[in-house]
C-alpha cells in the first residue's frame, strides 16, 4: 500500500493491513515531529510533495524492497500539510517470515524514501522564522 494523506496515520491499523499468517515478523517504523532540530525549537513542520511523482517513487521503493527481501505485506505512508509536534509524519510497515529481513527491509524502505522521494518540508521554527528543506538534509 502507498499512500499520501493529510489524515493523521493510524499505525495501529497500519501494522493490521501487513500482518500475514506465513509471516512471523511485523515492523514498523514512524517518523514524528520532534521539538528539536540541532538547537533550534520548531513548533510545526508543513510537507508538500509533488504528488504523482512521489506516488511513483513510493511504489518503485516498494518492488525494490520486494525484490530484496521476501516480504509478505508492505505499506508505505506519509502526511502532508501542516503537522504539529508529536505527529507521525510518515510510517513504514513491513512484514517477512523472520525479523531480520523485517528489519531489513524497513529500514531499506524508510532510507529509500526519504532518498528518492519527491516531499519537502518546512520548518517552523519558536522564533517565527521558517525553512524548507529536503527530508534528506535531516
Amino acid at each position: 500500500m502507498i499512500q499520501l494523506t493529510r489524515d493523521p496515520i493510524d499505525y495501529y491499523q497500519l501494522t493490521e493491513q501487513v500482518r500475514r499468517d506465513h509471516c512471523g515478523a511485523v515492523i514498523a517504523f514512524l517518523g514524528t515531529v520532534r521539538d528539536l532540530t540541532g538547537e533550534r525549537v520548531t513548533v510545526a513542520l508543513d510537507y508538500e510533495a509533488y504528488a504523482g511523482m512521489a506516488e511513483k517513487k513510493m511504489a518503485e521503493i516498494e518492488a525494490d524492497t520486494r525484490s530484496r527481501w521476501p516480504v509478505g505485506a508492505m505499506a508505505l505512508i506519509h502526511r502532508l500539510g501542516r503537522l504539529e509536534v508529536g505527529e507521525v509524519s510518515v510510517a513504514v510497515a513491513v512484514s517477512c517470515p523472520h525479523r531480520g529481513e523485517a528489519f531489513e527491509a524497513c529500514r531499506h524502505a524508510i532510507d529509500r524514501l526519504k532518498e528518492l522521494v519527491p516531499i519537502w518540508k518546512k520548518e517552523n521554527w519558536s522564533d517565527g522564522t521558517t525553512e524548507w528543506v529536503h527530508p534528506t538534509a535531516t
